[in-house]
């Protein structure tokens, strides 16, 4: 698994999406509708961060904030870190 390279493990993987001004409750209901912990925020099509369930649990619930009027974009991590896919996965 280490020299495989990321496009063949992520190649069958459809990636999940938000802008930042859906909701981290509609995230959630996106979240687990696809079975997946993080959805990537994309504005104006580009990567703007990427909201996951650490970030949910983190910046939302143990801050008390309300997750119907809370916005991904103001509790995602923001730049995350990225690869190139051509890269092996025991580089990542």
């Amino acid at each position: 698994m280490p020299d495989r390279l990321i496009r063949d493990v992520i190649a069958s993987r459809k990636p999940f999406t938000a802008p930042g001004s859906t909701t981290v409750a509609a995230a959630a209901r996106l979240m687990k509708k696809h079975n997946t912990g993080a959805l990537m925020v994309v504005e104006g099509g580009q990567l703007a961060g990427i909201f996951t369930e650490r970030d949910a649990l983190f910046r939302v619930l143990a801050e008390m904030r309300d997750p119907a009027k809370t916005r991904v974009a103001d509790v995602m991590t923001t730049n995350p870190r990225t690869i190139d896919p051509g890269k092996i996965v025991g580089h990542a």
